[in-house]
């Protein structure tokens, strides 16, 4: 028998949600049930752009459809606590945006709730399911470089001046490494793990009072380190480079990898390329629906153990920045 799919549901219809919607119709085991706004009008048009059954006029109406089996939250960062707690506090499972939350409190909170409730809940780091950044984990575990000793990797783009939009808004919870910092940070976390020995960390905090680009070193045991640079007022190549003591692997724009390439001492170099016709954010998304099939609470490939270590890895950077917003008081 033909297994039947995931329901959906869809919070927040913005270019996130509008990604994710138009990957999940490729998606073999899960679709779209219904999508949630805070207004009914603009629920209406995505669910007519994206051919959605339902359409809500509130976050709430949306949670309490009893047919959906699982939200994507695809709001503003201040509010995914508030959202992933409401649908938890109703029953849903959970895939959600990143960074999962502001800070590490508010997501020990939800992974509490999660585990009380015995729901599925996921943070949406589509980095780790796709193609070639599978295919990297699989020559790190083969060993194909030898002991990884060294990671660079960064993710910077050049945003317009816009100080009430969501980039630059510490209200919102703008920044660098909340927005762009989160991919490098997380990719060295499935290096090497999210708790390093000892962190240094600069950050250049723009007149709206956010960081609008940041270097971090990160080093772990035996001298590993990782070199991250994040921007969201400056360009950069965005890729990622793994060096080891027998080789290096380097993947073009890691944070939406379509290609990686192997290179071993005195073998002839591999090329991986994924031909997808997906965005990319189709593959987390059935794995959600692989682990709820399978009845699974969390995912292997990007833990909620982890992605807390994660968080506390950004409070401690931000930390040294003497960088909070707003909402945490």
């Amino acid at each position: 028998m033909q297994q039947s799919k995931i329901k959906w549901g869809i919070m927040g219809t913005g270019w996130i949600a509008q990604q994710f919607a138009s990957d999940l119709a490729l998606v073999s085991n899960g679709e779209a049930l219904a999508v949630g706004s805070r207004t009914a009008g603009s629920a209406a048009e995505f669910a007519s752009k994206y051919d959605i059954p339902r359409s809500y006029g509130s976050y709430e109406e949306l949670v309490r459809d009893p047919d959906i089996d699982v939200v994507y939250i695809a709001t503003p960062h201040p509010l995914h606590h508030e959202n992933v707690r409401l649908c938890l506090d109703t029953g849903k499972a959970v895939l959600c945006e990143k960074p999962f939350t502001i800070n590490s409190r508010e997501l020990e909170d939800l992974v509490a709730a999660a585990r009380e409730r015995k729901l599925f809940l996921m943070e949406a780091m589509w980095t780790r399911f796709l193609p070639p950044i599978v295919k990297v984990r699989e020559w790190l575990k083969e060993g194909r470089i030898g002991e990884v000793r060294l990671l660079k990797a960064d993710f910077g783009f050049r945003s317009g001046w816009n100080p009430e939009g969501r980039l630059l808004n510490l209200q919102l919870g703008g920044g660098a490494l909340l927005d762009a910092g989160i991919y490098p940070v997380s990719f060295a976390s499935m290096i090497f793990g999210a708790e390093p020995d000892q962190i240094w960390s600069t950050a250049h905090i723009g007149e709206t009072g956010v960081d609008e680009q940041f270097s971090v070193i990160l080093s772990y045991d035996s001298g590993k380190t990782a070199s991250l640079n994040g921007a969201i007022r400056l360009g950069m190549t965005n890729e990622a480079h793994i060096f080891g003591t027998n080789g290096h692997i380097h993947i073009p724009s890691f944070l939406n990898a379509k290609s990686a390439t192997l290179h071993v001492d005195g073998e002839d170099t591999v090329h991986f390329n994924d031909d997808r016709k997906e965005i990319g954010y189709a593959f987390e998304a059935y794995e959600v629906g692989r682990c709820l099939a399978e009845g699974q609470l969390e995912s292997d490939v990007i833990p909620l153990n982890e992605s807390v270590a994660i968080m506390k890895l950004l409070d401690q950077i931000r930390g040294q920045w003497g960088l909070k917003y707003p909402s945490e008081g």
